[in-house]
């Protein structure tokens, strides 16, 4: 029963963890091997080719001229048998100077630059001409408020003076002996 609830809450895989320790740790030297192979073979080899050969002195070279991946001549030929011909528009890249090519990145730089302000120009223009066009319509809504406001002030005026005016005929129609129906007046008010 106590290896039913081992297997049951996963206590029962200890063989299966050992694999992958075992299978990390081989991984693990194989990489340190891989990484740190190559240069302790050639550190080891040197002094003992040295003893081989001690009638040569050694080579003093500058390392840093040279690049950090290079093919050996004889492989650089058979797999890139195209890259050692000669070229003429490559010869002719290869021959200018410095200062020319420094200038002419520089001309393409400007005439980007020069590019580029042509297009802020054209939008800056853009810019201007749409927001003088909302300016205008800004003003035609401005006039068209202040003249529909000048209408209402007449029209309450003129209202007011209709009032004013009704109450004038209504009171001497009173005075005449006029009287109000009641039902009218009711639905007047």
């Amino acid at each position: 029963m106590n290896t039913q609830n081992k297997q049951k809450h996963g206590g029962g895989g200890g063989t299966g963890k050992i694999c992958v320790k075992v299978a990390m740790g081989v991984m693990g030297l194989c990489l340190g091997g891989y990484i740190m192979g190559p240069p302790l073979y050639w550190h080891i080899s040197e002094p003992i080719s040295s003893l081989r050969r001690s009638s040569c002195p050694p080579c003093l070279c500058d390392c840093s001229s040279h690049p950090l991946l290079s093919l050996p001549q004889g492989l650089n030929d058979t797999i890139f048998p195209d890259c050692t011909k000669h070229d003429p528009e490559v010869s002719v890249d290869l021959d200018k100077s410095f200062t020319d090519l420094t200038s002419e990145e520089m001309k393409l730089m400007e005439a980007e630059a020069l590019e580029n302000q042509r297009r802020a120009d054209m939008a800056f223009l853009e810019a201007k001409k749409m927001a003088s066009q909302y300016q205008k319509e800004a003003d035609k809504c401005n006039f068209g408020m202040e003249t529909c406001e000048e209408a209402r002030e007449k029209a309450e005026a003129s209202l007011e003076a209709q009032r004013e005016l009704s109450a004038m005929w209504e009171l001497k129609a009173r005075q005449k002996g006029w009287k109000d129906d009641p039902v009218k007046s009711r639905l007047r008010l």
